[in-house]
């Protein structure tokens, strides 16, 4: 290539490739890396949840608010710390109720 050329993607053929979606920008978003260490902070809170479980309960108050609107790739971990931090309510009822009662 020529310097001083611009040309389209289609006819490079170097080793370089386009991130971008030339038909919707906005796939580009979703070129960077989830937070917390690549997972998203859905599936490390739900990992994390089993040694301290208010981080359970941290992602169920992002899930609850949709914070996966800001990347929906987020929905999935969100949701099952929301469910993890569901039963964890349940199961610490039922064991009140039966210490208690």
């Amino acid at each position: 290539m020529k310097q001083g050329l611009s040309c389209d993607c289609k006819e490079c053929c170097g080793k370089y490739t386009l991130l971008e979606d030339e038909e919707d920008p906005r796939l580009a978003m979703f070129d960077r890396p989830l937070p917390c260490f690549g997972c998203g902070i859905g599936w490390c809170s739900l990992l994390l949840g089993c040694v301290c479980p208010l981080l359970w309960y941290y992602a169920a108050f992002l899930y609850m608010f949709k914070y996966y609107n800001r990347d929906p790739r987020e929905r999935g971990g969100l949701a099952c710390s929301a469910f993890a931090a569901f039963l964890c309510t349940i199961i610490t009822c039922v064991t009140l109720a039966v210490v208690f009662l």
